[in-house]
Formats: structure tokens, C-alpha cells, sequence
């Protein structure tokens, strides 16, 4: 029988703060660094455990289909500022980006649970409108809260909601499957919610310099909704489900397609080639971008929280994707060695670079 390795039972105070000026900066690995890290020594020991930690969902074996499982953190200061966020529109946003990455997995969300924490500045009211935008978004998406946890927090509001959804096995897309020539696809418009924020970061800036003045956001609202109140693209599961095309991977935009794209190459151990000029960028947006003496091409890039589906198709598939309306042929797919790129505007190569969110970077 192997021995199993034991924590001490002695704890040496002078062991503990000894060594308490050599220390990693969690900066120098970023947020996927530091999960690698953490991570590479797991092993999966239950057969029933088909995938783990390196997708947007792990995937469970359930005899007939498969369950998946997900969890995001939002965290007040970090993720949600009060100051222009609605209660009701950061419950809801907190479901839809769990529900984002199970239709990622080619699944269907059915249920979530509910950890939060609370802290003693904030009241019944307004965990109640809070609580009512997570509602809707159960309504909406027809899926049921069955559970959860409440702690308090000492500093501020914290949420934390686990999506479990269903799939038949062979109807799943991970982000390792896609091939040379796949086609690269991507859903809806890229960048609004980025345009979004920078929107209200400036009048939050305004405000604080001159409570007196009063918001400029006239005709932004379709930019503000993208950023405040996001939508899963359950229309666009349901249609690859109706015409029976499963994506050979796929991956929804969290951090900007540019990084999304780099994890799916990695996880695929393959090359890209993508085109500025057939980037999905919605006509307000490049408006604003422009105002911001930003490039459009670079909002949708590193923006991030667009929550659409970044995936890829067999090239025979063209015709019928093209058919959808919604959903845009960015690229292909190329070898590991040739590298990933994208040809801007005046057909100039540049190499693709991540320059998306990015939790611990400095």
C-alpha cells in the first residue's frame, strides 16, 4: 500500500517567518501562469472524470451524457463598481458569464448555485435587487438555483456562482480539437463592452471631479447594455444543435479574443491566421473607439467581456455558417509552426499577442 504523505502535526514558528523576504510575485506568472502552476501536478484518479482544469468547464462522465461544471468570482473593486453598477444588472451578469462558458462546451445550463458575501454596509434592499437580477436571468435562461452559501465579507460585496450543465458525449467541444484548415468563426460583435466601460469610467471620473455635472450618455446605450447587462449566446448553441454542426473546439470571449484565440491554438497545439478587415465590430463601436483616439481593431482584440463563441468549423462547413447571419469567419487554422498571426487593414503580418485581461498581471 503507498504511504500517503501527511502534514506535520508540529508547526516551527521560526520555519514560518524565516524565509518571509524571498517571495514570487504573482504578477511575474499572471492569472494563467499562476493556474498552470498550481495545477500541473493534479491527476484525475475517477474515471468518471473526463476533463479537469484547462477548458471552460470541467466535464463529468454520467453514464448517458455528461455533466459540466463551472465557477466564476466577481469581486466589488475588482470585477463591479458600484458607483455605475446596478444591482440588478450585476446579478444578472454574474449568471449569464457562468451560462457563457457551458454553451462554450457545446451544453446546455441547467442549474446554479449562489455564494455570496455580504458586508455590513449593505442592506436587505439591496441584496433583494441584487437577488432579483439573478432571478431574471433564471427566467430567462430556464435554469434553477439550487443552492449556495452566504458569509460576510470585509470588504465589500463578493459573488460567486458554479453553472452545471448537461451534453451528450459526443456533442462536446473542448478547446484541444481544432484542426489545419478549420475554419475560424466567431459570434455576434466584439469590442461594445470594453467601449462600455471606458464610458463609464469617464463619467464616474466627471462625477468625482464635479458631482454637479450630470452624465453624458446619450445614444450609448446599446454600448452601456453590453458592458452592464451581457447576454450568453444560447441562440447560437441552439442553432449549431439544430443543424448538427459541433464545433471542433471552442471557447467563449472573456479576455479578448486575441488571448481566447491564443488559448485555443495552445490547448490545440496549432497556428492561426485572422484578418483585421473581417473582425465583427458594430458601427457605435468604432465610433466611440475613435473618440477615444483608439483603434476599433484593438477594442475588439484586448477588450474583453464580450461573452460571445469563439470556435472553429471543418473549411467544408463554410456555405452553412454563412447562412446563420450571426456569426462571422474571422480566419483558419494553421500549423503549430507557422505560427499565429493577423493581416491588418494594409495586409501587413503581425504576430498575435495577448494583451487581454489579465487577473495578477502588474
Amino acid at each position: 500500500m503507498k504511504k500517503k504523505e501527511r502534514l506535520g502535526a508540529r508547526i516551527n514558528m521560526s520555519e514560518m517567518f524565516e524565509n518571509k523576504n524571498s517571495r514570487t510575485e504573482l504578477s511575474q506568472l499572471g492569472e494563467f501562469g499562476l493556474i498552470k502552476h498550481l495545477t500541473q501536478w493534479i491527476e484525475l484518479k475517477n474515471k468518471s472524470s473526463i476533463k479537469g482544469v484547462g477548458d471552460d468547464a470541467a466535464v463529468i462522465d454520467c453514464g448517458e451524457y455528461v455533466q459540466v461544471i463551472t465557477t466564476d468570482m466577481l469581486l466589488e473593486g475588482i470585477h463591479f463598481d458600484l458607483t455605475y453598477t446596478p444591482l440588478k444588472h450585476l446579478g444578472y451578469k454574474a449568471v449569464v458569464i457562468n451560462l457563457s462558458d457551458v454553451y462554450a462546451m457545446n451544453a446546455r445550463p441547467q442549474h446554479i448555485t449562489v455564494s455570496i458575501g455580504l458586508s455590513n454596509k449593505v442592506s436587505l434592499e439591496a441584496v433583494e435587487e441584487l437577488y432579483a437580477g439573478i432571478r431574471l436571468a433564471c427566467q430567462d435562461y430556464e435554469i434553477d438555483l439550487i443552492g449556495g452559501d452566504t458569509c460576510s465579507s470585509e470588504s465589500g460585496i463578493v459573488i460567486s456562482i458554479t453553472a452545471i450543465g448537461t451534453a451528450n458525449k459526443k456533442d462536446i467541444s473542448y478547446r484541444s480539437g481544432a484542426k489545419e484548415t478549420n475554419l475560424i468563426c466567431v459570434s455576434g460583435d466584439l469590442g461594445a463592452a470594453y467601449m462600455g466601460l471606458r464610458i463609464l469610467e469617464r463619467e464616474k471620473q466627471v462625477y468625482l471631479d464635479n458631482p454637479k455635472m450630470q452624465p453624458d450618455l446619450q445614444g450609448k446605450d446599446y454600448l452601456l447594455e453590453r458592458q452592464l447587462k451581457p447576454e450568453a449566446r444560447k441562440d447560437i448553441y441552439e442553432w449549431l444543435t439544430e443543424n448538427r454542426i459541433v464545433p471542433t473546439s471552442m471557447i467563449d470571449i472573456s479576455d479578448g479574443l486575441s488571448s481566447e484565440l491564443l488559448h485555443l491554438c495552445e490547448a490545440s497545439s496549432c497556428g492561426c491566421m485572422i484578418y483585421e478587415s473581417r473582425l465583427p465590430i458594430d458601427h457605435l463601436t468604432a465610433e466611440q473607439a475613435l473618440e477615444f483616439n483608439m483603434s476599433p481593431a484593438t477594442c475588439a482584440l484586448n477588450g474583453g467581456e464580450d461573452y460571445e463563441l469563439l470556435f472553429t468549423v471543418p473549411v467544408e462547413l463554410h456555405d452553412k455558417i454563412k447562412e446563420q447571419g450571426d456569426i462571422n469567419i474571422i480566419g483558419h487554422i494553421t500549423t503549430a509552426e507557422n505560427g499565429k498571426y493577423i493581416s491588418d487593414s494594409q495586409d501587413q503580418i503581425h504576430e498575435l499577442s495577448a494583451q487581454g485581461w489579465n487577473a495578477f498581471s502588474s
